[in-house]
């Protein structure tokens, strides 16, 4: 089975988990990148990220190829901002066309995942879901133990 992973990461926490899922399906992956490069940090992140959720932005990504017809599963990553997937996700989903594949999604947060995955298969209408998990804090986790049920998940998702 091709697989494609594609994640945005803005601390290293989707990074991780995409990492540790990639260590099992050996698939391609996009990393996700904002165009404008700023780190944010602090109140002035959560200012930033909450206001692109709330102003419904699009944030402009730094060039990328991915052909979702290429793939027989597609795997979507991405950090949970103002309940919502990040905005930089959003932008890559409303500019590229994936349809007819079976969809597994991960999202990373630091408490709840809100409406996260709600709003991505909305966004992945006429796809098949396979499955979807919320990681906590994954930098925090014990990675073996991390990486440990990354791998029961994949395992149970690719049957």
């Amino acid at each position: 089975m091709k697989t494609g992973l594609v994640y945005f990461s803005y601390e290293g926490n989707c990074a991780f988990v995409a990492e540790q899922i990639n260590a099992v399906v050996h698939g391609d992956v996009l990393a996700l990148k904002l165009e404008d490069g700023k780190e944010r940090k602090g109140l002035a992140k959560y200012v930033w990220g909450g206001r692109q959720v709330l102003q419904n932005q699009r944030p402009a990504l730094k060039p990328y190829t991915f052909d979702g017809a290429a793939y027989d599963l597609i795997i979507i990553g991405t950090p949970v901002w103002a309940g919502s997937p990040a905005p930089a996700m959003e932008t890559f989903l409303e500019q590229t066309r994936i349809t007819g594949k079976k969809a597994t999604l991960f999202c990373c947060c630091a408490g709840g995942k809100g409406r996260v995955f709600d709003k991505l298969k909305k966004s992945l209408a006429g796809n098949t879901f396979a499955g979807e998990i919320a990681f906590i804090n994954p930098l925090k986790q014990d990675a073996g133990a991390l990486a440990a049920e990354v791998r029961a998940w994949v395992e149970g998702v690719l049957g």
